[in-house]
């Protein structure tokens, strides 16, 4: 039995684009995903407490809006990727070999943050183009989360 064509009122060619501009957008979340849950678990010197509950907020937080995006590419008619193999290969965010200082960790989880705002950036002027209110919205959503959390991450490194 052949599957229903996807008919949402934007064209084959956009829809497989704005899927593969959150392909990419999934793999930066989840791998910005897996480095917090990684310092989290790894994090140690005078601010464990505070960066071992914060790294715990946000890789929870990370972990529920990598399936809002899987979920939104499967709306578009696009399967999403899921292995760490292609996420590597789509993600703009490097891998931390070792166990950074906390101070370390602060800094590229900031980096991190701010790598998913440009990748969400990067989609938004197809989505709003083609008039992709769901794409935009979310975008929009993960855009101010991670501006938000960027900042906080900042703050901890004022002197």
């Amino acid at each position: 039995m052949q599957s229903l064509p996807v008919n949402i009122g934007i064209d084959e060619t956009n829809r497989a684009k704005i899927a593969e501009g959150l392909s990419r957008l999934l793999a930066d979340t989840y791998t910005l995903y897996l480095k917090t849950h990684n310092f989290h678990w790894n994090v140690t010197g005078p601010m464990f407490q505070t960066l071992h509950l914060m790294f715990e907020q946000q890789y929870t937080e990370l972990a529920m809006a990598v399936d809002l995006i899987a979920e939104r590419i499967r709306a578009l008619g696009y399967p999403a990727p899921g292995t760490y193999s292609k996420f590597a290969q789509l993600s703009s965010i490097p891998e931390t070999s070792g166990v950074p200082k906390a101070t370390d960790m602060i800094r590229l989880l900031v980096e991190g943050q701010e790598a998913v705002v440009r990748t969400a950036r990067s989609i938004f002027p197809l989505v709003e183009e083609v008039n992709d209110e769901p794409t935009a919205d979310l975008l929009t959503q993960r855009m101010q989360v991670h501006k938000k959390t960027a900042w906080m991450l900042r703050s901890l490194l004022e002197e």
